[in-house]
């Protein structure tokens, strides 16, 4: 076997998180829950920061703990480093700059990708925890600016807004969420016929995408599924199969 350098904790961590701190439950197919995951999985937690921290308050004081946890998972050995909320994308370029691994802070860095596999003239749909706290800055941030998107929220519901966005609570219904979910796609439909794509910002939605794709027929892109596209970038193997007998 060849000799390494070694220096790192853990080994063969693929995709680095960074996590806010919550304890609502992540069901498989969020980027928390790495029994649903088809990629290996380093975490760090960002101690302190939760989702109504950095939905409100995201000031630039909250970033210097990010890029620290970001060059820590680069330490570790990962191939590239997402976060787990959609609103990161604040802070999009500041991290990609940080380390020297790919960043993908928030699943908004595919809004243009949507919108130009779909032919370049409908809106993108997004989904996300709260439109009212998703400002132009934050599509400025990933490359997004100026693609039009019609955006609808799950501020107004019961069950999300209450754990996630309000972090009131730690028990989750996630039948009632999943209704809701599917509730906002009908809202985001009603207002905009035109959509070709949705993106889900929020990294709390992957788990009802299939659920969302039945109900839209549309072509759905999520922080989970880009993080495999990564995972496959960072970690490419050589391809099997057959060719002609050589003479």
């Amino acid at each position: 076997m060849p000799i390494y350098e070694g220096g790192q904790n853990i080994c063969g961590g693929s995709i680095g998180v960074l996590c806010l701190e919550s304890y609502f439950p992540k069901p498989p197919g969020h980027i928390k829950n790495p029994s649903g995951l088809p990629f290996p999985v380093l975490y760090e937690m960002i101690d302190g920061i939760t989702v109504p921290t950095l939905l409100n308050n995201a000031t630039p004081e909250l970033l210097d703990p990010f890029i620290k946890g970001a060059q820590r998972l680069e330490a570790e050995g990962v191939r590239a480093i997402t976060g787990s909320c959609g609103f990161l994308a604040l802070f999009q370029r500041e991290l990609a700059a940080a380390v020297s691994v790919p960043v993908f802070a928030s699943s908004l860095i595919q809004v243009p990708l949507a919108f130009h596999m779909t032919g370049a003239s409908a809106p993108v749909g997004v989904l996300s925890a709260d439109a009212s706290a998703l400002t132009p800055r934050h599509f400025e941030g990933v490359g997004a600016a100026g693609i039009p998107v019609a955006v609808q929220g799950l501020e107004d519901t019961q069950e999300f807004a209450e754990v996630i966005l309000r972090n009131t609570r730690t028990r989750m219904d996630t039948d009632l969420i999943e209704l809701e979910v599917l509730e906002a796609a009908r809202r985001l439909r009603q207002k905009a016929p035109d959509i070709r794509s949705v993106v889900l910002e929020c990294t709390d939605l992957p788990p009802y995408a299939a659920r969302l794709q039945e109900e839209l027929n549309l072509p759905i892109f999520d922080l989970t599924t880009l993080a495999q596209m990564a995972h496959l970038v960072g970690t490419r193997g050589a391809y099997t199969g057959i060719m002609p007998w050589s003479k």
